[in-house]
């Protein structure tokens, strides 16, 4: 199987040289996602709106690259505030509960943009059938 790019077409991606996601094989690589609403273009206040944002964004492109979320090995989770931890596990506790991913969370100084409070990083494996 060939590599597959998947873009979101936001002229962003070709500039700095990146795609949405990867697709290797029968893996999906999907690239660091922050919480925007795409639908209207605005960052929600709160951690809990921007991760259900970002969950709802590697949805639809693990759908594209025909993966489902049970397909989801890896997560890496990006905070830019310690104190944010519990509502962000929430969220992730809603999404991914009964797929249990191995994931790694780390507190960072600062995401991009400064209304940036989270970033997603995810690598699916197709099941076998």
């Amino acid at each position: 199987m060939s590599r597959r790019l998947i873009s979101t077409g936001s002229p962003f991606e070709k500039a700095a040289g990146y795609s949405r996601a990867v697709v290797d094989g029968d893996f999906c690589f999907v690239a660091g996602t922050t919480g925007y609403d795409y639908a209207t273009m605005t960052m929600p206040a709160d951690i809990a709106a921007q991760a259900r944002n970002c969950f709802k964004t590697i949805r639809g492109v693990l759908e594209e690259a025909g993966f489902a979320m049970a397909d989801i090995v890896r997560a890496t989770y990006y905070i830019t505030d310690a104190a944010d931890a519990d509502a962000m596990f929430a969220v992730c506790g809603e999404t991914l509960g009964d797929i249990r991913p191995a994931a790694t969370l780390l507190v960072v100084a600062a995401l991009l943009k400064p209304d940036m409070k989270i970033e997603i990083e995810i690598t699916a494996k197709r099941r076998g059938t």
